[in-house]
């Protein structure tokens, strides 16, 4: 009698034990100092993708999609809906999501319109497409916000990594042609122009004000640093990206780490802040599928080594004991294609 009583007490002990971790967001049963993330952007299910065993095999604690998950260009609800099922056919990515939980954010080609803001017609029908792919739950309060933006932590034993995710379309302003180059698109130093919209710009100082973190990734489907190729990216409104770095620098949040991805090449920029103890390094990952084969360069002034062209996606190796990130670029079969590592 007395052996059943402490079998019993074992398993009240372990059931609540397991109660506890199904209400704690993300937490990852690891015994090392690692939190492993990986993401990448600009996928079609219809071309091959070599990454996602080697994806798999890099253990990573999250998958973040840093947009165009698949190319839609349609306001055809129906048939975004069908485009993006497709992916969920798509063997390797099957099995990853199986084991690895999956986050992002969207970008032009999945919002459903190539460059698309704000004025896109038919956005919030979007929102609830992308969020059904996601397997967002239907009584989740993003359901009912406008936009994609979401935050997500995960503990480890040594510490925390907050993930923030970011809406670059929903909410932002027109472009404006440059007539006057080569280039697309001209900045504008409106002040009423936005990339992230009033609510979600909000949202975001309070993300970072009340971390607790020791890493805090904020993933922009565009680029944030680079600025001068006249494409899309948060240089088109300087104001905005002002109003960005002295977000991070007055928040106090620890490791502020940005990824991108949108533009077929993958590369690391760098900058040092006005109020921020380490450098703001944006890793831009882009070009899961297709990649910028025929790039001869362009300006980037913040650019830390050189241009990836090459289809690749991103691994982040964070040390939450040490404060240290390794970004790596990676190819097939595990090739590291560059890599960057920094101090926090």
């Amino acid at each position: 009698m007395k052996h059943f009583y402490i079998l019993l007490t074992v398993l009240v002990l372990f059931s609540a034990c397991k109660k506890k971790a199904e209400k704690t967001v993300g937490v990852v049963d690891r015994p090392t100092l690692d939190f492993v993330v990986a993401f990448g952007s600009c996928n079609m299910s219809q071309e091959p993708n070599p990454f996602w065993d080697d994806i798999l095999a890099e253990k990573p604690d999250v998958w973040i999609w840093g947009g165009d998950i698949v190319y839609a260009d349609t306001d055809d609800v129906e048939r975004l809906r069908t485009i993006y099922a497709m992916q969920d056919t798509v063997a390797g990515y099957a099995k990853l999501k199986n084991e690895v939980p999956i986050i992002g954010t969207w970008d032009d080609h999945d919002f459903g319109v190539n460059d698309g803001g704000s004025e896109f017609s038919i956005k919030a029908e979007s929102q609830q497409v992308f969020l059904d792919f996601m397997g967002v739950p239907e009584d989740s309060e993003r359901r009912d916000q406008k936009g994609v933006y979401a935050s997500h932590q995960y503990e480890v034993p040594k510490g925390k990594v907050k993930i923030i995710v970011l809406d670059t379309r929903y909410f932002r302003s027109e472009l404006i042609k440059d007539e006057d180059s080569k280039k697309r698109y001209r900045p504008t130093m409106d002040s009423t122009a936005t990339v992230l919209g009033k609510t979600q710009w909000k949202w975001l100082e309070n993300e970072l004000n009340g971390s607790d973190a020791d890493f805090n990734l904020i993933m922009s489907s565009i680029q944030v640093l680079s600025g001068e190729h006249g494409f899309e990216t948060w240089g088109n409104f300087p104001l905005e990206v002002e109003k960005l770095e002295n977000m991070i620098a007055e928040s106090g949040a620890k490791g502020v780490i940005i990824l991108s991805g949108d533009r077929h090449i993958s590369e690391f920029s760098k900058t040092d802040i006005d109020g921020l103890s380490y450098p703001l390094v944006d890793f831009t990952s882009s070009g899961l599928t297709h990649s910028y084969s025929s790039f001869s360069g362009e300006p980037n002034q913040y650019r830390v080594g050189e241009v990836v062209s090459d289809k690749s996606y991103g691994i982040i190796n964070l040390n939450i004991e040490e404060k240290k990130a390794e970004f790596k670029i990676m190819g097939d079969n595990g090739a590291v294609l560059q890599e960057l590592k920094q101090s926090y």
